[in-house]
């Protein structure tokens, strides 16, 4: 009999200070790039965003949104087989921040491991959820985290540092008896490897005073994605996933994207025929929490009740590298 994997149970978590763009615009004064934010936000539709305290990592993020999801779940930290989680700003390089979250949530019986694909992450997370659910009869309960912090890993003084906000949610996934996971593809290209990331602190360039000074170990764009890598890719996923798995853009209750730019997601929802009032958006209050807005979109809609038992999801996450994943699931 085949085990398929539900979302049981989600959650997720902001923290308590809230950066308005005005802020930013007013620590830019002084460098005459206040101009710069205008232009960010008009480009991205995003209006502020929330940051962590400077003495937490991205596992203390994860924490609440774990927890929230858990205890919606009714499961306690003891009942979790693995912890999946996703993210590139890890709290380190190794080792895996998947294992530092096991401890300070107590889940004492489960394996831990890192999924890095950036944006991505979180898709990509759920449908390998689901591949272990489907073959490991001893697995019975995954958390799935994505979370974000990388506005600690970002020059102050970098108006890119506008998009960053942070974040975490989080989902428990089981198997059951009613349709669930449906199905995921993927797609990446390495020829973007050096257009955005961080590229000083690890085994092509180790930490060095050099590096520091130099602010190679913050993340930078080096140079922009054309618009068409989301623009076309996205419909072109969603279209794979649809046609592999037998069904049509008129059955899907929304779909989920990165949210990064909120015209991009308008683009893609016209271009694939989804009403846009079906393709959530929540960079406008939270900024852009890669790894993490996916999961904290999904569990706004549930949470809302947008999203409800039956209900045909997808979600598609985009991120450097560069790195896309698409995955479909029903609301159980």
């Amino acid at each position: 009999m085949t085990r398929i994997a539900n979302i049981t149970a989600t959650g997720q978590y902001l923290p308590e200070r809230k950066v308005t763009n005005a802020e930013l615009k007013e620590h830019f004064e002084p460098l005459g790039l206040a101009h710069v934010i205008d232009k960010l936000e008009a480009a991205s539709g995003i209006k502020q965003r929330w940051w962590a305290p400077d003495d937490w990592t991205t596992s203390d993020l994860a924490v609440p949104a774990a927890r929230q999801a858990l205890e919606r779940a009714g499961r306690r930290p003891e009942d979790v087989d693995l912890i999946i989680f996703g993210t590139d700003s890890p709290d380190y390089i190794t080792p895996a921040t998947a294992t530092v979250l096991q401890a300070k949530l107590g889940a004492k019986n489960a394996g831990a491991f890192d999924i890095g694909c950036a944006c991505a992450s979180f898709p990509t997370a759920l449908s390998t959820a689901a591949g272990i659910i489907a073959t490991n009869p001893g697995i019975k309960t995954i958390l799935v985290v994505g979370a974000y912090m990388m506005h600690k890993l970002a020059d102050p003084n970098d108006p890119s540092i506008f998009f960053y906000g942070d974040g975490a949610g989080a989902a428990v996934v089981e198997a059951g008896d009613r349709e669930g996971f449906v199905g995921a593809v993927y797609h990446s290209d390495g020829s973007y490897a050096d257009a955005w990331g961080i590229y000083a602190g690890a085994v092509a360039e180790p930490a060095s005073k050099e590096a520091l000074e130099a602010g190679r170990t913050y993340v930078k764009i080096t140079r922009r994605y054309p618009p068409e890598v989301n623009d076309e890719g996205w419909p072109r996923l969603f279209r794979r996933l649809a046609e592999l798995n037998g069904f049509t853009v008129d059955e899907v209750a929304a779909g989920i994207f990165t949210q990064i730019r909120k015209a991009t997601i308008e683009t893609v929802a016209d271009a694939i025929g989804l009403p846009r009032s079906k393709a959530p958006v929540i960079m406008d209050t939270c900024g852009y929490t890669g790894s993490a807005c996916i999961p904290m979109a999904l569990d706004r809609e549930i949470q809302s009740g947008r999203l409800r038992s039956g209900d045909l999801v997808v979600m598609i996450g985009s991120g450097v590298g560069y790195n896309q994943a698409a995955c479909a699931f029903r609301i159980t």
